[in-house]
């Protein structure tokens, strides 16, 4: 895996664990439906084309995700991406950096 890829998992994670845990009351595990679009993620993550070229995947030229599936993700990255900042703020910053590419 490339280190591109492994820090969009990682983000993802972490946006969805923020996300869980606020709306769905998940403490150390993301529910079932969370559990669901992080695994349909990673495995979207794991089959990008573009690997380390790639900017994020709103900026993305090629949507892979299913539209359920993109726009439940949108949800959780614009409840997430706020808050996220604070408590990752190196994964932030590096996703800012990711979104600036072409």
């Amino acid at each position: 895996m490339n280190k591109r890829a492994k820090r969009e998992k990682d983000t993802l994670t972490a946006m969805l664990r923020i996300y869980c845990r606020d709306k769905h009351q998940a403490d150390l595990e993301l529910c079932t439906e969370c559990g669901e679009l992080f695994d349909y993620a990673y495995k979207r993550i794991d089959g990008c084309v573009l690997g380390n070229k790639k900017s994020t995947c709103a900026k993305c030229t090629i949507h892979c995700f299913k539209p359920e599936y993109r726009a439940r993700i949108r949800k959780v990255m614009r409840y997430s991406g706020p808050r996220m900042i604070y408590k990752h703020p190196v994964l932030t910053i590096y996703h800012i950096l990711d979104s600036r590419k072409k």
